[in-house]
């Protein structure tokens, strides 16, 4: 869903800066502005091989004469990556986003856009999360360094604003799946991470399917077209202070999931729980309420249709042909 035309004079000559946009959600955004008519000379996508964030000379490089900053470079993977490399997704993420919010203040850009992340949702937060809930305990502990990095910045933007009337805005986006995303066992989220292990598991015709945790966690899941147009109309209309939440509004256990990825994907043999191996958050649904009232976003892709174009993308991507998906779990 594309709202052709929309709030096309808001980026109408603005120089726009999009850090981590040559990624999975960084494509998808710049997508949505081609079809707002922001032409490729419009935007800056530095690289992260030629331009590390964590240097502040490069920060300040990046956004010179920018109007707009969406800032989506992050060190981000799943629960064993979050594990593995605590330290580093504190630091490369605090120090990325501070840097690039300072700089962008003092060129005097127009217009922030930050984004958070879930993870910085208290552990045992009420479901559907709202945004009021953001600061009522600490984070899931797998996740909180990465978790409480991002949600400084949340501190960052509303400091700003109250001190220099700097207009930055705070999102906060659920996980994300879709075409494109990262696949990589050592660093994926769970959904990539999950087709990508059926997928083989058919492909080499395995009969067993290892899988973390006892699947009783559950998570919310938002379709990264859904995500970027979010994004974009959240650039165009939201200024205020108040992070919102970014999702679909639907929760779905992890155990159901893995029955879902495995039905797609063709798998016909078993699913070992390994329950040595941590859940994460035990819940995560957001209440979505602020971002359709402020800004006018739902999402309007379906959990199956999107699920169903990531497995399809990823497998023609590999070269794997499936077996016909069922439509049946």
């Amino acid at each position: 869903m594309v709202e052709r035309g929309l709030m096309m004079g808001f980026w109408e000559g603005k120089q726009v800066l999009i850090t981590g946009g040559a990624g999975f959600l960084g494509s998808a955004i710049q997508e949505q502005l081609f079809l707002r008519g922001v032409s490729k000379e419009q935007l800056t996508i530095p690289r992260s091989k030629e331009i590390d964030l964590r240097t502040w000379e490069k920060c300040q490089q990046v956004v010179k004469d920018k109007d707009i900053v969406i800032h989506l470079a992050a060190k981000v993977g799943g629960i064993g990556f979050n594990q593995k490399y605590p330290a580093e997704l504190f630091f490369d993420n605090a120090i990325m986003g501070i840097q690039i919010i300072e700089a962008a203040r003092r060129e005097e850009v127009e217009k922030c856009v930050i984004l958070g992340t879930v993870c910085a949702y208290p552990k045992f937060t009420p479901v559907p999360f709202r945004e009021e809930n953001l600061w009522n305990g600490y984070p899931e502990e797998t996740n909180a360094p990465y978790g409480l990095a991002k949600k400084m910045l949340l501190v960052q933007s509303q400091a700003y604003r109250q001190q220099y009337g700097f207009n930055s805005i705070y999102l906060l986006p659920v996980n994300l799946y879709g075409p494109r995303d990262n696949f990589n066992p050592e660093s994926s989220h769970v959904i990539p991470a999950l087709i990508r292990k059926f997928t083989e598991a058919v492909r080499d015709g395995e009969d067993i399917v290892e899988v973390w945790g006892t699947g009783s966690a559950s998570r919310e899941f938002l379709y990264v077209d859904d995500a970027a147009r979010a994004i974009v109309l959240a650039a165009e209309k939201y200024n205020k202070s108040d992070p919102v939440n970014i999702g679909a509004g639907n929760e779905i256990s992890i155990k159901k999931l893995v029955e879902i990825i495995a039905n797609y994907t063709g798998f016909k043999g078993k699913i070992h729980w390994d329950t040595s191996k941590p859940d994460g958050q035990p819940r995560r649904g957001l209440d979505v309420s602020r971002a359709e009232s402020e800004f006018g976003f739902r999402a309007s892709t379906s959990f199956e249709d999107g699920l169903k174009r990531t497995i399809e993308w990823y497998q023609m991507s590999t070269n794997f042909r499936s077996p016909e998906i069922n439509d049946h779990c």
